[in-house]
């Protein structure tokens, strides 16, 4: 039998998990909760040096990946000069991923809903 995906964002990790646990009774083949940010890797916070608060040590260049440092330092946010302006995912950047038989796709969409869940 061929399986479903569904992938659901929400607001909150606890609302991600608590709509995790009523899918349980589903017998879900694979789940997951994941957040996202605007750029992989660890983000401004890991660009900006924490002690002076300058971009002059930027150890976030060699550690996950160095394209994810650059985007960050490169970013308008990052200079302190500017107020960001438009903004990163807000709102909804909580993903579950849910993989599901075919026999429960639809029971499990309508929890996933009833939660406030965006499909």
């Amino acid at each position: 039998m061929s399986e479903k995906s569904i992938l659901a964002y929400f607001k909150t990790p606890e609302e991600a998990e608590g709509v995790s646990r009523k899918l349980q009774v589903l017998r879900v083949t694979e789940m997951a909760i994941d957040r996202f940010t605007r750029f992989s890797g660890g983000g401004l916070q890991n660009a900006v040096n924490p002690v002076t608060g300058d971009l002059s040590a930027m150890d976030s260049m060699t550690a996950e990946s160095a394209h994810s440092g650059i985007l960050t330092a490169a970013h308008t946010s990052s200079s302190g000069m500017s107020h960001g302006g438009d903004g990163g995912p807000t709102g909804r950047n909580i993903l579950l991923t849910v993989i599901v038989q075919p026999e429960s796709y639809q029971q499990a969409l309508s929890i996933i809903e009833e939660a406030g869940g965006m499909i």
